[in-house]
């Protein structure tokens, strides 16, 4: 069992930066792949990007490549996702989330366990 608790959302101009948290509990948290989704209100759940076990590789979506970067530090049990360059359309509940399959997996339903999400909204 994982627990997960994200933080950090909040308000920002457009071509700011934040940084979420997502707090992790559970002995098992180093062994899963972990990731971060986001929906916007109207729309489908989103992959944003995820990170190996071992924070050795990252995976990211097309929307976000080269403004956000994911990375994890177990020793912690916390995965940080650091947005920079924000756009309004990159507001949206952003989730973490924990899986056994591979990073490039980009399916929600193969995650097995989420946190409550963090609203961020990026004013124009």
């Amino acid at each position: 069992q994982v627990q997960l608790v994200e933080s950090g959302g909040g308000l920002v101009q457009a071509g700011g930066s934040l940084r979420l948290s997502c707090a992790a509990s559970g002995r098992t948290f180093n062994s899963y792949n972990m990731g971060w989704f986001r929906r916007a209100p109207g729309k489908e759940r989103e992959f944003v990007a995820a990170v190996t076990w071992d924070g050795g590789r990252t995976y990211y979506a097309d929307s976000v490549k080269g403004r956000f970067t994911l990375s994890r530090d177990n020793a912690k049990n916390t995965v940080y996702l650091q947005m920079n360059s924000l756009k309004p359309e990159d507001t949206a509940v952003y989730y973490c989330a924990a899986t056994g399959h591979g990073i490039t997996t980009i399916d929600p339903k193969r995650y097995d366990y989420w946190g409550q999400g963090t609203q961020v909204t990026v004013s124009s």
